[in-house]
Protein backbone atom coordinates (compact mmCIF):
# COMPACT_ATOMS: atom_id res chain seq x y z
CA UNK A 1 0.00 0.00 0.00
CA UNK A 2 1.16 3.58 -0.56
CA UNK A 3 2.79 5.46 2.30
CA UNK A 4 0.15 8.21 2.31
CA UNK A 5 -3.56 7.79 2.86
CA UNK A 6 -5.90 7.55 -0.10
CA UNK A 7 -8.98 9.65 -0.74
CA UNK A 8 -12.18 7.66 -1.16
CA UNK A 9 -14.91 8.80 -3.51
CA UNK A 10 -17.13 9.66 -0.53
CA UNK A 11 -14.39 11.82 0.97
CA UNK A 12 -13.67 13.67 -2.29
CA UNK A 13 -14.93 17.25 -2.11
CA UNK A 14 -13.14 18.69 -5.13
CA UNK A 15 -14.60 18.59 -8.62
CA UNK A 16 -11.19 17.83 -10.13
CA UNK A 17 -10.97 14.68 -7.99
CA UNK A 18 -14.47 13.44 -8.81
CA UNK A 19 -13.96 14.16 -12.52
CA UNK A 20 -10.70 12.24 -12.49
CA UNK A 21 -12.28 9.33 -10.66
CA UNK A 22 -15.20 9.27 -13.11
CA UNK A 23 -12.79 9.15 -16.03
CA UNK A 24 -10.57 6.40 -14.66
CA UNK A 25 -12.82 4.32 -12.42
CA UNK A 26 -16.37 4.95 -13.60
CA UNK A 27 -18.81 4.93 -10.68
CA UNK A 28 -16.52 2.83 -8.45
CA UNK A 29 -14.84 4.02 -5.27
CA UNK A 30 -11.20 3.46 -6.29
CA UNK A 31 -10.13 2.90 -2.69
CA UNK A 32 -12.74 0.22 -1.95
CA UNK A 33 -12.59 -1.26 -5.46
CA UNK A 34 -9.12 -0.52 -6.86
CA UNK A 35 -7.96 -1.19 -10.39
CA UNK A 36 -7.44 0.52 -13.74
CA UNK A 37 -7.64 -0.69 -17.33
CA UNK A 38 -3.84 -0.92 -17.48
CA UNK A 39 -3.72 -3.30 -14.52
CA UNK A 40 -2.47 -0.87 -11.88
CA UNK A 41 -4.19 -0.45 -8.52
CA UNK A 42 -4.87 3.22 -9.29
CA UNK A 43 -3.49 4.44 -5.98
CA UNK A 44 -1.28 7.06 -7.67
CA UNK A 45 -4.52 8.95 -8.35
CA UNK A 46 -6.09 8.39 -4.97
CA UNK A 47 -2.94 9.63 -3.20
CA UNK A 48 -2.56 12.69 -5.43
CA UNK A 49 -6.22 13.46 -4.64
CA UNK A 50 -5.05 14.48 -1.16
CA UNK A 51 -4.15 17.87 -2.68
CA UNK A 52 -6.61 18.55 -5.49
CA UNK A 53 -4.67 21.39 -7.11
CA UNK A 54 -1.58 19.16 -7.26
CA UNK A 55 -3.69 16.49 -8.96
CA UNK A 56 -5.01 19.12 -11.36
CA UNK A 57 -1.48 20.31 -12.12
CA UNK A 58 -0.43 16.72 -12.85
CA UNK A 59 -3.47 16.20 -15.08
CA UNK A 60 -2.54 19.30 -17.04
CA UNK A 61 0.95 17.91 -17.50
CA UNK A 62 -0.48 14.72 -18.99
CA UNK A 63 -2.69 16.77 -21.32
CA UNK A 64 0.26 18.97 -22.29
CA UNK A 65 2.51 16.20 -23.51
CA UNK A 66 -0.32 14.56 -25.47
CA UNK A 67 -1.51 17.83 -26.99
CA UNK A 68 -1.70 18.07 -30.80
CA UNK A 69 0.34 21.26 -30.39
CA UNK A 70 3.43 19.19 -29.65
CA UNK A 71 6.04 19.15 -32.38
CA UNK A 72 8.00 16.22 -30.93
CA UNK A 73 7.45 12.79 -32.48
CA UNK A 74 5.42 10.82 -29.88
CA UNK A 75 7.64 7.76 -30.33
CA UNK A 76 10.71 9.78 -29.37
CA UNK A 77 8.81 11.23 -26.43
CA UNK A 78 7.80 7.78 -25.19
CA UNK A 79 11.29 6.37 -25.66
CA UNK A 80 12.58 9.13 -23.39
CA UNK A 81 9.85 8.60 -20.80
CA UNK A 82 10.40 4.85 -20.78
CA UNK A 83 14.16 5.22 -20.43
CA UNK A 84 13.76 7.73 -17.60
CA UNK A 85 11.53 5.22 -15.80
CA UNK A 86 14.25 2.61 -16.18
CA UNK A 87 16.99 5.01 -15.10
CA UNK A 88 15.09 5.97 -11.96
CA UNK A 89 14.19 2.33 -11.19
CA UNK A 90 10.49 3.14 -11.27
CA UNK A 91 8.68 0.01 -12.32
CA UNK A 92 5.47 2.03 -12.59
CA UNK A 93 6.77 4.67 -15.02
CA UNK A 94 8.83 2.16 -17.00
CA UNK A 95 6.02 -0.36 -17.39
CA UNK A 96 3.32 2.19 -18.23
CA UNK A 97 5.40 3.75 -20.98
CA UNK A 98 6.37 0.39 -22.42
CA UNK A 99 2.61 0.05 -22.95
CA UNK A 100 2.48 3.49 -24.53
CA UNK A 101 5.25 2.53 -26.95
CA UNK A 102 3.34 -0.61 -27.85
CA UNK A 103 0.25 1.52 -28.45
CA UNK A 104 2.30 3.52 -30.95
CA UNK A 105 3.11 0.29 -32.82
CA UNK A 106 6.75 0.23 -31.74
CA UNK A 107 8.02 -3.36 -32.16
CA UNK A 108 8.30 -5.46 -29.01
CA UNK A 109 11.98 -6.13 -29.73
CA UNK A 110 12.72 -2.42 -29.63
CA UNK A 111 10.73 -1.92 -26.40
CA UNK A 112 12.62 -4.81 -24.80
CA UNK A 113 15.91 -3.18 -25.81
CA UNK A 114 15.30 0.12 -23.98
CA UNK A 115 17.19 -1.08 -20.85
CA UNK A 116 20.27 -1.92 -22.94
CA UNK A 117 19.90 0.56 -25.77
CA UNK A 118 23.66 1.24 -25.83
CA UNK A 119 24.37 -2.21 -27.28
CA UNK A 120 21.16 -2.66 -29.28
CA UNK A 121 21.23 -2.27 -33.06
CA UNK A 122 17.48 -1.74 -33.47
CA UNK A 123 17.52 2.00 -32.77
CA UNK A 124 18.28 4.56 -35.46
CA UNK A 125 20.60 7.52 -34.93
CA UNK A 126 17.77 9.84 -33.95
CA UNK A 127 16.44 7.41 -31.32
CA UNK A 128 19.91 6.81 -29.93
CA UNK A 129 20.45 10.54 -29.52
CA UNK A 130 17.17 10.83 -27.61
CA UNK A 131 17.99 7.87 -25.35
CA UNK A 132 21.45 9.26 -24.64
CA UNK A 133 19.93 12.62 -23.75
CA UNK A 134 17.37 10.95 -21.47
CA UNK A 135 20.29 9.34 -19.61
CA UNK A 136 21.99 12.73 -19.26
CA UNK A 137 18.83 14.19 -17.75
CA UNK A 138 17.95 11.32 -15.43
CA UNK A 139 21.36 9.97 -14.45
CA UNK A 140 23.64 12.98 -14.73
CA UNK A 141 21.36 15.72 -13.39
CA UNK A 142 21.24 17.41 -16.78
CA UNK A 143 24.99 17.37 -17.39
CA UNK A 144 25.03 16.80 -21.14
CA UNK A 145 28.17 16.51 -23.29
CA UNK A 146 28.25 18.78 -26.33
CA UNK A 147 28.42 15.73 -28.59
CA UNK A 148 25.08 14.45 -27.30
CA UNK A 149 23.41 17.81 -27.68
CA UNK A 150 24.90 18.32 -31.13
CA UNK A 151 23.50 14.94 -32.17
CA UNK A 152 20.05 16.00 -30.98
CA UNK A 153 20.28 19.26 -32.89
CA UNK A 154 21.09 17.31 -36.02
CA UNK A 155 17.62 15.74 -35.89
CA UNK A 156 15.37 17.97 -33.81
CA UNK A 157 14.41 21.64 -33.80
CA UNK A 158 14.99 23.80 -30.74
CA UNK A 159 11.27 23.62 -30.01
CA UNK A 160 11.32 19.82 -30.12
CA UNK A 161 14.35 19.67 -27.83
CA UNK A 162 12.64 21.92 -25.29
CA UNK A 163 9.54 19.71 -25.36
CA UNK A 164 11.69 16.59 -24.98
CA UNK A 165 13.59 18.10 -22.05
CA UNK A 166 10.46 19.23 -20.25
CA UNK A 167 8.58 15.95 -20.69
CA UNK A 168 11.55 13.75 -19.74
CA UNK A 169 12.17 15.83 -16.61
CA UNK A 170 8.46 15.74 -15.76
CA UNK A 171 8.61 11.95 -15.78
CA UNK A 172 11.83 11.96 -13.79
CA UNK A 173 9.77 13.73 -11.10
CA UNK A 174 6.88 11.26 -11.41
CA UNK A 175 9.28 8.31 -11.13
CA UNK A 176 10.95 9.75 -8.03
CA UNK A 177 7.61 10.56 -6.37
CA UNK A 178 6.15 7.16 -7.16
CA UNK A 179 9.09 5.40 -5.56
CA UNK A 180 9.14 7.68 -2.51
CA UNK A 181 5.41 7.31 -1.88
CA UNK A 182 5.34 3.63 -2.94
CA UNK A 183 2.45 4.02 -5.31
CA UNK A 184 1.35 1.45 -7.89
CA UNK A 185 4.12 -0.93 -8.96
CA UNK A 186 6.71 1.01 -6.99
CA UNK A 187 5.28 -0.39 -3.76
CA UNK A 188 8.26 -2.72 -3.38
CA UNK A 189 10.60 -3.49 -0.54
CA UNK A 190 14.18 -2.29 -0.78
CA UNK A 191 16.19 -4.88 -2.69
CA UNK A 192 19.64 -3.74 -1.53
CA UNK A 193 19.92 -4.99 2.01
CA UNK A 194 22.62 -6.67 4.07
CA UNK A 195 22.85 -10.41 3.54
CA UNK A 196 23.34 -11.88 6.98
CA UNK A 197 26.47 -13.91 7.65
CA UNK A 198 26.23 -17.59 8.55
CA UNK A 199 25.68 -18.40 12.18
CA UNK A 200 28.94 -18.29 14.10
CA UNK A 201 30.67 -15.88 11.71
CA UNK A 202 31.74 -12.68 13.50
CA UNK A 203 33.03 -9.28 12.45
CA UNK A 204 36.41 -10.32 13.91
CA UNK A 205 36.51 -13.20 11.42
CA UNK A 206 35.91 -10.73 8.60
CA UNK A 207 38.76 -8.51 9.75
CA UNK A 208 41.05 -11.51 10.06
CA UNK A 209 40.29 -12.45 6.42
CA UNK A 210 41.27 -8.94 5.36
CA UNK A 211 44.57 -9.16 7.19
CA UNK A 212 45.38 -12.55 5.69
CA UNK A 213 44.71 -11.20 2.18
Amino acid sequence: MPRLRQVSRAAATSEVVTRTYDLLFGARDPVAEPGTTTGTRGDWWTVFALVPDVLEHANRGFALYRSPKRKLDPVLRELAQTRVGWDKASQFVFSQHCKSLRGLKVPDAKIAAVPHWQTADCFDARERAVLAYADCLALQGGRTPDAVFDALKGFLSDEEILELTYIACLYDMHAVMSRALRTEWDDRDESIVEVQSPEGFSARDFLDIGRRE
